[in-house]
């Protein structure tokens, strides 16, 4: 079964002085198209929160095969983006694999592990990325009942309350390296992310 993939994309970039981090140069391309690309290239639907208006934004996604969702409240925090999301599931889909557009280690097969893992799981239980020695990071892979708690959709705080009330039901999927934890937020992190790649 197929699991749709959200990334959300509708931030604001505010601890970037002025620069826009998704528009930043990954690999030779922008950031959001660099994070598209590998999850499209996983199969599944992609969803892709932004910005209400935000042409520049859509255009770096021209070409690629993506459900665009504009997000009219973008300010009021990252639960806007999971609302539309969820506006958007089909009725089918067992879950949402909900992706960070600002983490350019995640690849196409870590996206796969998280399906795959949470797809093999007879309890349905929340399956979240850590990086390889454990430490919990993202993307999410919420099932169907977890997107029926409210205070997802509500402030900036995204799933975070969710995965602390139902800690006992986050299944924990390694991936390589620091893939699940490498954010990048702000000019900073990008200079210590270049020196790395």
């Amino acid at each position: 079964m197929t699991i749709p993939i959200l990334i959300l994309a509708a931030g604001a970039s505010m601890r970037m002085k002025g620069r826009d981090k998704l528009l930043e140069d990954v690999h030779g391309r922008p950031l959001l198209r660099h994070v598209t690309r590998r999850a499209v290239a996983t199969g599944c639907p992609v969803m892709v929160a932004l910005p209400a208006g935000n042409q520049t934004r859509r255009k770096r996604l021209e070409g690629l095969d993506v459900t665009i969702l504009e997000v009219t409240d973008a300010d009021s925090g990252m639960a806007a983006s999971l609302r539309a999301g969820l506006a958007a599931l089909p009725d089918e889909a067992r879950g949402l694999l909900v992706a960070l557009a600002d983490m350019p280690d995640v690849t196409t097969d870590d996206y796969l592990s998280l399906i795959k893992a949470f797809l093999n799981d007879l309890e349905s239980d929340i399956h979240r990325a850590a990086s390889a020695d454990g430490i919990a990071g993202n993307p999410v892979l919420l099932p169907r009942w977890a997107l029926n708690d409210p205070s997802v959709f509500t402030g900036d705080a995204g799933a975070r309350h969710l995965l602390h009330q139902h800690a006992e039901r986050v299944r924990l999927v390694r991936l390589p390296g620091n893939h699940a934890t490498t954010d990048l937020d702000t000019p900073q992190d990008w200079d210590k992310w270049c020196k790395r790649t």
